[in-house]
């Protein structure tokens, strides 16, 4: 039986990438592409399917900084599919980067260059603004959005004698210094992006505290420093060549969901010499399990919103 596969975000940059590598890893895989253009999602399948003929590629459209988009994407992929063995979280937006010169030339003077250019601490704002539905744009789009797909997509993902597996798309540059409870959706603050991958990863606890019993694992995931379409504007093309690492994001396809710890972020990284590897980082346990009423907290709010 085809493994079926959804990725959100998968008409560009990391998404698509990892579609590509996805069909070379398994050219039989039901691979659905979950994107807000439709038109451009159209390109991408024909392309898919022209490399590899044997795949089965498929669309559903659909933007997460809308909710009812969201509901009738899950209402159609529920008609489609039985069961989803894999969905890759990956769609995002980093609205407007602006580059803190400031910041940084006082960060290149430091003991903290490489921290400073590998996370962006410090490094980067953006402007939000308000969706249709009320909430702040980086945080549905990056977080709420995707929770909600998930939770409408349960009966498709919750089969405790054959799990299923959340991979969440997050980043260096999660920073808990950006993130509050109390500001959930960071609408006072200048690094929503930030707050929003931070969030992404307390989420991540809070689905396996609440859906491991079910059959359902999730993971976080990050790309390492990379050009795409929401990065490439923030620095001079030459600066990208030589920052940016050859990164794979595939690894945890290979992975049985049960054996990850939970409480791990897995980075793609390179060596000087060009190799691509997997490296590990772990939640600090006082920031997390330490503080369990924050992310019992933050899964009653996203529940209840």
């Amino acid at each position: 039986m085809r493994k079926a596969v959804l990725v959100t975000g998968a008409s560009s940059g990391v998404g698509l990438a990892l579609c590509k590598r996805l069909l070379e890893e398994d050219h039989e895989l039901h691979l659905c592409l979950a994107c807000r253009n439709r038109s451009k999602a159209e390109v991408v399948r024909a392309a898919l399917l022209a490399s590899r003929p044997l795949a089965e590629v498929s669309i559903v459209q659909v933007d997460v900084s809308d909710l009812q988009s969201v509901f009738r994407a899950s209402r159609e992929l529920k008609q489609r599919f039985q069961r989803l063995d894999y969905v890759y979280l990956n769609a995002g937006i980093m609205p407007n980067p602006q580059l803190n010169i400031k910041a940084l030339f006082s960060g290149l003077f430091s003991r903290k260059v490489i921290h400073m250019f590998s996370t962006a601490e410090g490094l980067l704002t953006q402007e939000d603004k308000i969706t249709a539905d009320g909430l702040q744009e980086v945080f549905e789009t990056n977080v709420f959005g995707h929770f909600i797909l998930i939770q409408e997509l349960a009966p498709l993902l919750c089969h405790s004698d054959s799990p299923s597996q959340l991979i969440w798309t997050s980043s260096r540059n999660a920073r808990k210094s950006n993130f509050c409870l109390e500001d959930i959706q960071h609408s006072r603050g200048q690094e929503p992006y930030s707050s929003s991958k931070y969030a992404v990863d307390l989420l991540s606890v809070a689905v396996n505290r609440n859906f491991n019993s079910r059959g359902l694992y999730s993971s976080v995931v990050c790309p390492g420093t990379m050009v795409t379409n929401m990065t490439c504007g923030i620095l001079p093309p030459f600066v990208w060549t030589l920052l940016m690492p050859i990164i794979w994001l595939v690894w945890l396809f290979h992975q049985k969901p049960e054996s990850l710890n939970p409480l791990t972020k897995y980075l793609s990284a390179t060596t000087g010499f060009g190799s691509n590897y997997v490296m590990t980082q772990k939640y600090p346990e006082e920031e997390i399990l330490g503080n369990c009423i924050s992310v019992d907290v933050f899964c009653y709010w996203m529940h209840r919103g």
